[in-house]
């Protein structure tokens, strides 16, 4: 990721913007996916679009190494789940949800790049 940092400050970053993503994407994976009874992940749905969104808007912002370390590949990269969408999606065809399982690679797909494309576009009208 351009604008990025390397070498010991770059781990601290992105160690300290992990600390705060991973625990955040689970709890509020829990927390949407209690309020939803369906086989659908809306937990790791809801978690990956808000990560999109907050990533596509940082990027729009004027360069930060510091900020795009910590904030984009620390906390954006901890609070987003690829490896729980694959589990999910392999549960889901295992426990014969096939359709469910390719709607949620669809919207799951779809719906990041349309959020990360949101978040830089309302980073570019709020910096004009």
């Amino acid at each position: 990721m351009s604008g990025t940092l390397t070498g010991p400050l770059a781990v601290l970053l992105v160690a300290a913007g992990a600390a705060i993503g991973a625990p955040l994407r689970y709890l509020t994976d829990r927390l949407v996916q209690a309020r939803h009874d369906t086989v659908f992940p809306w937990g790791t749905f809801t978690v990956n679009l808000a990560g999109s969104a907050l990533l596509g808007f940082l990027t729009a912002l004027p360069a930060d190494q510091v900020v795009m370390t910590g904030a984009g590949l620390g906390f954006c990269g901890a609070l987003t789940t690829y490896s729980t969408f694959s589990y999910e999606t392999l549960r889901l065809i295992e426990d014969g949800a096939r359709f469910t399982a390719v709607a949620s690679v669809a919207a799951g797909v779809a719906g990041g790049l349309g959020a990360g494309a949101f978040g830089f576009a309302l980073a570019g009208a709020v910096t004009g």
